[in-house]
């Protein structure tokens, strides 16, 4: 079943939906941290290559995620007073 846009959503559904992105901001958070945490591992014990590379692109992909849905939804939410 295809997802449904949300500008299609009702009220109440836009309010579930916010509630889930909080939540998934924070598991983003953890993971970016963690993300960093091995980056900075690599970094202090002198391996450069792929053990820092793909930690950095992964981080890189779930911030950028994270602000595309975060202000399509605040700006929906915003457009119908809600919150």
């Amino acid at each position: 079943m295809k997802e449904k846009n949300l500008s299609e959503l009702t009220d109440q559904e836009l309010l579930q939906e916010a509630k889930k992105m909080k939540s998934t901001k924070i598991t983003n958070a953890v993971l970016i941290g963690f993300l960093f945490g091995v980056i900075f591992y690599s970094v202090v014990k002198n391996s450069y290559g792929f053990l820092t590379l793909i930690p950095l692109f992964l981080a890189y992909k779930l911030i950028n995620n994270s602000k595309t849905d975060t202000k399509e939804l605040e700006a929906i939410l915003k457009e119908r007073n809600l919150k």
